[in-house]
């Protein structure tokens, strides 16, 4: 599937499969088993890759790296990729323009493009930065006659930014510059509430992207209140790491191996896995 037919995909999914329920991997192993289980896209994790290349997030990884890990992620799998790049790795227009071109060359039909963090310590970027940057992403997709889809994130809610009164027109607020802007969906992560999700999905012109965690409404839930797009975000992850810290404690504690030899894949099935890769043998 060349990359074209992979970017109208992906944007059909938006409109045709709501809720769309993407999963975030952090490498080429999860990618591939997100793809396997029947996922029709992935999303990358921009924590989880951090992680997995031990740096906290929070842009602490740079760009090359970054982008290398969504490069394999690309190449081992045939469904079409989203890329988390955090804040564009650059707090100047010009600097996202050159992320964005990278991931379109790494293979990648989308992004996730977020306000947080500001410059000078304020935990989001004024609005008007944020404009400028969607709008140097989408010239420069536009440029390499990419349909990319831009997925523009407020932090709002998760950095609990404001007021609690307040951060309903401070989201909506940033939500319809962004999409005035260029950004084809919205991502509202930090969001819970049945009510006021609804609320932006009545009130947002684009697709509405919600973070599953604890207290957030079910898959059918959030698709009955009318959300395009619902992401795990660094969820599975951090579920692998807590069995990896399960395991650490068996063995060091117990001496014993449950954990890790009773209803775990096989290392016949994870090498399947990865020799149906596309091209496997050429990363």
């Amino acid at each position: 599937m060349s990359q074209q037919t992979k970017a109208a995909e992906f944007r059909r999914l938006h409109s045709e499969s709501r809720p769309l329920v993407l999963p975030n991997a952090w490498d080429a192993a999860s990618a591939r088993i997100f793809e396997d289980t029947g996922f029709p896209c992935i999303g990358t994790t921009s924590a989880g890759i951090a992680w997995a290349l031990g740096y906290p997030d929070g842009q602490r990884v740079s760009r090359e790296e970054m982008l290398e890990s969504v490069r394999r992620i690309v190449r081992t799998v045939q469904v079409p990729v989203s890329a988390d790049i955090e804040a564009g790795y650059g707090d100047a227009p010009e600097e996202v323009a050159t992320t964005v071109r990278s991931v379109i060359d790494a293979g990648a039909v989308g992004i996730n493009l977020e306000d947080s963090p500001g410059i000078d310590g304020e935990p989001l970027a004024e609005i008007s930065l944020q404009i400028e940057k969607i709008k140097a992403a989408r010239e420069a997709a536009s440029q390499a006659g990419a349909p990319l889809f831009i997925n523009a994130r407020t932090d709002v809610y998760l950095m609990s930014v404001g007021k609690p009164e307040s951060r309903f027109d401070n989201a909506l607020r940033r939500a319809r510059a962004y999409r005035e802007a260029g950004a084809d969906g919205i991502f509202v992560p930090g969001l819970a509430e049945a009510n006021v999700i609804a609320d932006l999905v009545r009130t947002i012109d684009a697709p509405l992207n919600i973070l599953a965690n604890a207290g957030v409404p079910s898959v059918s839930e959030l698709g009955r209140l009318g959300v395009a797009r619902i992401s795990i975000g660094s969820g599975a992850i951090r579920a692998t790491l807590s069995l990896v810290r399960h395991i650490a404690g068996d063995l060091l504690e117990q001496g014993t191996y449950t954990n890790f030899t009773e209803g775990t894949i096989s290392y016949a099935d994870v090498n399947r896995l990865l020799d149906n890769a596309p091209d496997a043998l050429s990363l």
